[in-house]
């Protein structure tokens, strides 16, 4: 973290503006204080020098001029000091040498100083002209009141620095707090971009806007390593279930060159590869279709539909494949359970299942299809008697091209659990894995209202469903 950088920090300039506008509200208000109580004194002493003028003046001039002689002559160095002049600015009685300069408006308050110990004090006065052209003079000393004009301005200026130190300071410390919070972003970001996948971008665990964001992305860095694991899961199943059945054909077919003595014996090389080879494009048919599931496009076919007739659907459509293997099909359960979505993926997902169940139950197992709505929650589970999937295989039968080591040698491309996963993800489902004791139970579950729209975002497998293989 550079400290050049803190100025380009968002949080430092947000912090700068509500600092700016409020020193600015501040400002105003200090101001207005000031204007208020500096008001409020001037006009209070206004006030006592209007009373002492209108009171003196409703005297003769004679008397007027005793009583200032007299106040004089008790305190001549008093905080209000009064005089009369006559019509040439002589002092006649009272407490002043002379009138102040320049001359005074009459009948209105004005300030001026006089000397005092050495120091110039600040005066507030009134000048009345009586009927005899002689002047009234009434003053007061305003230098207390000037001090405090003084503090004051210097308590709002010492407060408005301190606003500002500490607006400043914690304008840094937020901004620090954002720049390191993006470094550590970046770092990871940079640790991505060099390959490692795993990473992820760090979280303070608080529900702030850039949480928000972060967890956003790591979600998306989550489906990213998944499908990259995808991706190389799939060549690898590729490679390694692909060769088989591209060696017997290669095989199947250099022997009916070399040894096809008659065109009988031709035609069934041929037809040899050609069972082969639709093995094959069935392969990558399904890789297309999970391609297609997982693109979003079917999501605008969506429509309410009966989850419980589906399950009849699919359970009437296996029924024969189930009495061939003398295993019972049995659907539980009973409508309605509505909710929206694409029928003939939902068919074929539930189809997946059925068919994972019979293939791996042996003769005599049962096969249960039952369908559920309770407490807010609306799905289907498939339940088996075969031999069910080991805890620690339920994550990896939902990859592509996954099989496990005993079903390897069971027909099947390894696609179907992943086609089921990723219908489930395009409908909002989650997908469970659990051993029926014996065999194994799969669920697809939606909670809530089921009857909504699923999001549009792919929402993330918690298990995985269905047997081993598919």
């Amino acid at each position: 973290m550079r400290l050049s950088d803190l100025p380009r920090t968002t949080s430092f300039r947000l912090a700068l503006l509500f600092l700016a506008l409020f020193g600015a509200a501040s400002l105003t208000l200090f101001g207005f204080l000031y204007w208020q109580t500096a008001g409020y004194l001037t006009g209070s002493v206004d006030e006592w020098l209007t009373r002492e003028a209108a009171s003196l003046v409703a005297a003769s001039p004679s008397e007027i001029a005793e009583r200032l002689n007299e106040r004089a002559a008790h305190d001549p160095e008093g905080p209000r000091p009064f005089a009369m002049f006559d019509a040439a600015g002589n002092r006649v009685a009272g407490s002043l040498a002379a009138l102040p300069t320049p001359s005074p408006p009459v009948d209105r308050p004005f300030e001026f100083t006089l000397r005092r110990g050495g120091e110039t004090v600040p005066f507030r006065g009134l000048a009345h002209r009586l009927p005899s052209g002689d002047i009234v003079l009434v003053s007061q000393n305003v230098q207390e009141m000037h001090e405090f004009r003084e503090l004051l301005v210097g308590a709002m200026a010492w407060g408005g620095l301190l606003v500002l130190v500490v607006g400043l300071a914690g304008a840094a410390v937020t901004g620090a707090g954002a720049l390191r919070r993006i470094d550590a972003v970046t770092r990871a970001i940079e640790r991505i971009v060099n390959g490692n996948l795993a990473e992820r971008l760090p979280t303070r665990g608080k529900a702030g806007d850039l949480d928000r964001l972060v967890h956003v992305v790591n979600g998306m860095l989550d489906d990213i390593e998944r499908l990259m694991h995808e991706v190389k899961g799939a060549s690898d199943g590729i490679a390694h279930d692909l060769r088989t059945p591209l060696t017997r054909l290669l095989a199947g077919l250099e022997r009916a060159r070399r040894r096809a003595a008659s065109a009988d014996e031709y035609a069934a090389g041929v037809e040899e590869a050609i069972v082969e080879t639709r093995g094959i494009l069935s392969t990558f048919g399904a890789m297309l279709r999970i391609s297609e599931v997982e693109d979003g496009a079917r999501r605008a076919g969506f429509t309410r539909l009966d989850l419980a007739t589906l399950a009849a659907d699919v359970t009437e459509f296996y029924d024969p494949l189930a009495e061939a293997k003398s295993i019972s099909l049995s659907l539980e359960g009973a409508g309605p359970a509505e909710m929206a979505g694409d029928p003939s993926l939902l068919f074929e997902a539930i189809g997946n299942l059925v068919d994972n169940a019979i293939k791996f139950t042996p003769s005599g197992g049962r096969v249960a299809v039952s369908v559920f709505r309770e407490n807010g929650n609306l799905g289907v589970s498939v339940a088996d008697t075969g031999p069910g999937i080991p805890a620690e295989e339920r994550e990896a039968v939902l990859r592509r091209f996954y099989r496990a080591e005993k079903s390897r040698h069971t027909p099947g491309s390894g696609l179907g659990l992943s086609l089921v996963a990723a219908v489930a993800r395009l409908h909002g489902l989650d997908l469970l894995i659990e051993d029926a004791k014996p065999g194994c139970r799969v669920t697809l579950r939606r909670g809530g209202d089921a009857s909504r729209p699923a999001p549009a975002p792919a929402a993330k497998q918690r298990a995985l469903p269905s047997t081993p293989g598919s």
